[in-house]
């Protein structure tokens, strides 16, 4: 009988030593392998198996990451890490705008990446446990779905990026507090971040566009960060 417990991971990167040397690792740390060398392989495979978590080069032939990267996010969350030769904070943020979970610039330590894997898993079995024990958060005329990964205001749903609706998801789960940057960065992003702290000034204010009448439910606390005051 299969273990159920037994992650399967889907590495997808055209480079056969980085999938060999992997590949020792992923035994390592039990969980169960998949391999494939191009972008179609990598959807065919998606399409066949069922996979906790997918790591996905950005440059490769007949398809690169990114576009395989929308196919996969058409129709599902699962957890995906990005692996790249370039380290410029635009790829970053592409990628977190297209709904990645993790971005490790190549090349990289096999034990860092296995460590990453560990932790995006964690977050996300962690994540589908708080959204299946409650649903809605609701505030006036906003009504966040956990289930659904949406957020509706008076009764109008809100087209967001995947990660302005976490960001949104998160503060408005811890409303009245001050998050410093550092601290949302960490949270919702979940990685060491290495530029500056745009991303978060970025997002606030994207936010804050769309929440049209409720944006000064996000408020800003000078020289800390920010916060989700819904009495404001």
């Amino acid at each position: 009988m299969a273990d159920l417990n037994i992650k399967r991971i889907l590495i997808v990167d055209d480079e056969v030593d980085i999938r060999e040397l992997l590949k020792e690792y992923m035994i390592i740390g039990d969980f169960q392998l998949d391999e494939a060398g191009d972008g179609m392989a990598a959807l065919k495979a998606f399409s066949e198996n069922v996979y906790d978590l997918i790591v996905l080069d950005v440059m490769m032939p007949k398809l690169d990451g990114w576009s395989v990267c929308r196919e996969i996010r058409k129709n599902s969350k699962v957890p995906i890490i990005m692996l790249t030769a370039r380290g410029e904070e635009y790829d970053k943020l592409l990628g977190f705008e297209m709904g990645i979970d993790d971005y490790v610039v190549k090349p990289f330590s096999p034990r860092e990446l296995l460590a990453r894997i560990k932790a995006v898993l964690a977050r996300s079995q962690s994540q589908n446990q708080n959204e299946s024990s409650s649903d809605l958060i609701t505030y006036d005329a906003l009504m966040l779905d956990r289930n659904a990964r949406t957020l509706d205001l008076n009764g109008e749903r809100l087209s967001l990026t995947p990660k302005e609706y976490e960001l949104v998801q998160f503060l408005m789960e811890n409303p009245n507090k001050v998050f410093s940057r550092e601290q949302l960065l960490t949270s919702v992003w979940g990685f060491d971040f290495y530029g500056d702290d745009r991303t978060v000034d970025t997002h606030i204010k994207m936010l804050r566009e769309h929440l049209g009448d409720y944006r000064k439910w996000i408020v800003t606390v000078w020289g800390i960060g920010y916060k989700f005051e819904p009495s404001k």
